[in-house]
């Protein structure tokens, strides 16, 4: 049993340490605050936690026999490895390949962009004509707005897509242009939590609630939601800066 557990250690030592600087490397690179939220990854860091301190570690410590020859010992923990370096590609590729790139505002919301809402043919046309907002495989989230095109049948165009499903303006980096001059735009599309989208009557009674908690007024046109591909987070500006103040929950 001493030979089992100091196994069974040994091997749990080794995939935490494997999965801590993966996912820490992801994390403060790009899901910090609020992007793990707002990507939903919960089911693929649930897989990765599993199978790399659960299901190896444990099979590591059935197998683990001192009656074994050291060839047939390193097979069988080798075998037990190499499906646990799988499944650590397929999560940490599924999470490198939707790590946001974007807080976008368009139109009338704020919005995260991530890296598989943007296909080949636009990030090409980003760095061709929109150069200091393309978005590159080492970029981190930046803000920015997302206006629609000033032709308007370019617009039109984009609109009527993005209602039939296709690409919306915020995969479309050629149109980024720097947070700052969309403030004035930002400002007027500011409401009160009463009269923000995306949230039930009982979310925004608990997120005036926790706004008041924090100090913070709840009947102010201060407020605009922020999405995502998990539950949507309040945004509050301070109406003197446009800085964002707080994101809360509803949830």
């Amino acid at each position: 049993m001493k030979f089992r557990l100091k196994a069974f250690s040994l091997h749990f030592l080794g995939s935490a340490t494997a999965l801590t600087l993966i996912l820490g490397t992801l994390y403060f690179g790009w899901y910090r605050w609020p992007g793990w939220r707002l990507a939903d990854v919960t089911q693929v860091v649930t897989v990765l936690i599993g199978v790399d301190l659960v299901v190896g570690p444990l099979m590591t410590m059935v197998i683990a026999n001192s009656n074994k020859s050291r060839r047939e010992l390193t097979r069988d923990i080798g075998i037990i490895v190499a499906v646990q370096i799988c499944a650590l590609i397929y999560g940490s590729g599924s999470l490198w390949n939707g790590r946001p790139l974007y807080y976008a505002f368009s139109v009338n919301i704020l919005q995260m962009v991530q890296a598989y809402d943007i296909d080949s043919h636009e990030w090409e046309l980003g760095r061709q004509q929109n150069a200091d907002l393309a978005p590159h495989w080492y970029s981190t989230p930046r803000w920015i707005w997302a206006p629609l095109p000033d032709d308007p049948e370019e617009s039109r165009r984009i609109l009527t897509g993005a209602i039939s499903g296709a690409d919306d303006v915020t995969s479309m980096p050629r149109y980024f242009k720097p947070w700052e001059q969309g403030l004035p735009s930002l400002r007027g599309q500011l409401k009160k939590v009463d009269d923000v989208a995306y949230f039930s009557l009982g979310e925004k009674k608990r997120l005036k609630d926790r706004m008041q908690a924090a100090g913070l007024g709840a009947d102010q046109k201060d407020t605009m939601p922020l999405t995502g591909r998990g539950k949507p987070l309040l945004a509050v500006f301070d109406l003197a800066s446009l800085r964002i103040i707080g994101l809360f929950k509803a949830k």
